[in-house]
């Protein structure tokens, strides 16, 4: 039976991502890890988080799991979502926080209210950006399969990353610009928005995640 670790620092909706899993991957060990140890020990990793980026990353450091998390990243499938994406990043706008800089980029903050001319101009956009949106899918990968082009996935988010290198975005979305919410390199995979609260789609995708060898 495979483990997969979901990394508790004490910001995220850990148990919310664990209900998901059980349920999409029920022949595994989901376990909420709050130490190394269960984090070096598990097969598979996701790493959550909510909230604020300067919160985030302390409460990360303070947790003592950021090499541990570091570890994972080199040679495990690891699965970021929502501020978990964002904190692999180089640094965030938001309190000019510095990431684990896994990926040269930088975490943006939409800039708003704002016309959104992809709305004809007739709607401002909303920071936080909450709700239903479409995923375009940008390059193939596993965690993709099953799930059609431009399936709506739920977002809560004010920052999306801006990764330095087009290559690793996988999939886009729209909120006034179009922006980065999935990555793909290696063993690592991470999205801007929440699988745990985007009914089937996002049970596929983690059902994808647990299958998956990179």
């Amino acid at each position: 039976m495979n483990t997969i670790a979901i990394v508790d620092y004490g910001m995220g909706n850990f148990h919310s991502v664990a209900r998901a899993l059980q349920a999409a991957a029920p022949g595994h060990d989901i376990r909420i890890a709050r130490d190394a140890t269960a984090i070096d020990a598990a097969e598979r990793v996701v790493f959550p988080g909510q909230g604020a980026m300067p919160d985030c990353m302390h409460t990360l450091e303070a947790s003592g799991l950021r090499a541990a998390v570091l570890r994972a990243a080199r040679d495990k499938p690891l699965l970021g979502v929502c501020v978990g994406e964002q904190m692999l990043f180089t640094r965030s706008d938001e309190g000019d926080t510095p990431g684990l800089g896994i990926f040269p980029g930088t975490v943006r903050r939409f800039a708003g209210p704002a016309f959104d001319a992809a709305e004809g101009g007739e709607a401002r956009l909303k920071v936080p950006h909450m709700g239903w949106n479409p995923v375009h899918q940008t390059q193939a990968h596993p965690l993709w399969e099953g799930i059609a082009q431009d399936t709506p996935f739920y977002f809560v988010h004010s920052y999306y990353a801006l990764p330095d290198d087009p290559a690793l975005v996988a999939g886009t979305s729209r909120h006034g610009v179009e922006f980065c919410c999935a990555i793909a390199a290696g063993n690592i995979f991470a999205v801007q928005f929440h699988p745990e609260k985007s009914a089937e789609p996002g049970l596929r995708m983690y059902r994808n995640f647990a299958r998956w060898r990179p």
